[in-house]
């Protein structure tokens, strides 16, 4: 089991340990185009649309969408998290959508008609699936033919800077995320469902100047949210070295992108 999937009741029971997590992500980022924003004008949908978020977490996404998609979406939220949806509902109830129905379950076991969907947004969450081809399966399932899946999710070398200092917790010296579903791990399974798959990349640099918010980051999830007091002291003390290495902020690999595929009309 990959680190960052252990202890899942735990880590998303609500948003806390998350947004630990988005503060590092999308705090210290230079770009031209926001990365929500930039997700958003990749979803190819028109007014009326019906819209699925697969592990749609607290919804941050879309308080940002809702000023880049069209008026009228018929938006479903859906999570294995009861808190996770519950905060999600009450961010987007009060946004622009013509409906919005919220669902708590299986990504691998979707509670929907076949056709259902003309878009299927699954952002940062299918490495935490343990069959991730039957949840890309279940996707295609419930799409319209011509509907779009997009899916988010980081590359190996994303951050490789930071995760370095995690070693003193006996971690791969690489983000988690990418490991268990990067960029040629996404494209196959997409391919292989879907028969096309095309990835971009968010065009994004990153220079870290907030010690602490790695540090709370970084110890967001195992092993470093049980790690022993010497071996969090012994993180502080990496972090703290890097800093002074790069006098006062580290510059940081960037890989974050979407892999879009398309149903077959």
């Amino acid at each position: 089991m990959n680190q960052i999937t252990q202890g899942m009741d735990r880590q998303y029971s609500d948003s806390e340990r998350l947004a630990a997590r988005a503060r590092l992500a999308s705090g210290f980022n230079t770009t031209d185009v926001p990365w929500f924003t930039w997700v958003a004008h990749h979803i190819p949908v028109a007014s009326g649309a019906k819209v699925l978020d697969v592990g749609c977490g607290p919804a941050w996404f879309w308080e940002e969408a809702v000023a880049v998609l069209p008026e009228g979406l018929h938006l479903t939220l859906f999570d294995q998290s009861p808190g996770m949806v519950a905060e999600a509902e009450t961010r987007c109830r009060p946004l622009s959508f013509a409906s919005l129905s919220t669902q708590v379950g299986d990504a691998a076991s979707l509670p929907f008609p076949e056709a259902s969907f003309d878009a299927v947004i699954a952002m940062h969450m299918l490495y935490h699936v343990k069959d991730k081809a039957a949840a890309i399966a279940e996707f295609h399932r419930v799409l319209k033919p011509g509907g779009t899946l997009l899916v988010t999710t980081n590359g190996r070398n994303n951050m490789a800077e930071l995760y370095a200092l995690t070693t003193v917790f006996g971690s791969a010296p690489r983000d988690p995320a990418g490991e268990a579903f990067g960029f040629d791990r996404a494209k196959g399974l997409l391919k292989s469902e879907f028969g096309n798959a095309e990835l971009k990349i968010h065009p994004a640099t990153m220079r870290v100047t907030d010690p602490e918010v790695v540090y709370l980051a970084l110890t967001s999830y195992p092993p470093g949210d049980t790690a022993p007091p010497d071996q969090k002291a012994a993180f502080r003390a990496a972090i703290q070295s890097a800093f002074e290495a790069g006098s006062g902020a580290i510059n940081v690999t960037k890989e974050v992108g979407v892999v879009f595929s398309r149903k077959a009309a």
